[in-house]
């Protein structure tokens, strides 16, 4: 199993990215995706979840921070894909944003330990 995340970058306050995860070696639409994101000099965090399709037609949960401003979603046509949209960034947005995949789940949950597939990251930095 391979996560790639990509779409990171240099954004101004009020901006947005688009975050892509890419995953191979299992179904992933079957099971939950996560996105997690990592400051510097804090704790890793949870973004957001998205369940499997097997569950509640796979709607996305959000942490109380970026609910509003950030959709998580699954792409119809490449059912590798998952997809974080971030609207409206904020300097408290920057960090490393990693996506995650079960492989034993379709509900989602926001604790990391849940997930068992991990890409590499991806550095969003908003300048103010």
């Amino acid at each position: 199993v391979q996560l790639q995340a990509s779409g990171g970058g240099l954004v101004q306050a009020g901006g947005s990215l688009r975050l892509s995860c890419e995953t191979s070696g299992f179904s992933l639409p079957y099971y939950a995706s996560g996105w997690f994101r990592q400051a510097p000099g804090k704790e890793r965090e949870a973004v957001g979840c998205i369940r499997g399709r097997a569950v509640s037609v796979g709607r996305p949960n959000y942490a109380d921070s970026v609910k509003g401003r950030f959709t998580i979603s699954r792409d119809n046509a490449n059912k590798n894909m998952v997809y974080l949209q971030m609207n409206n960034l904020e300097p408290e947005d920057t960090a490393v944003y990693y996506c995650a995949a079960t492989s034993k789940h379709t509900d989602c949950r926001t604790e990391a330990a849940w997930y068992d597939n991990w890409g590499q990251g991806t550095l969003v930095t908003v300048s103010s």
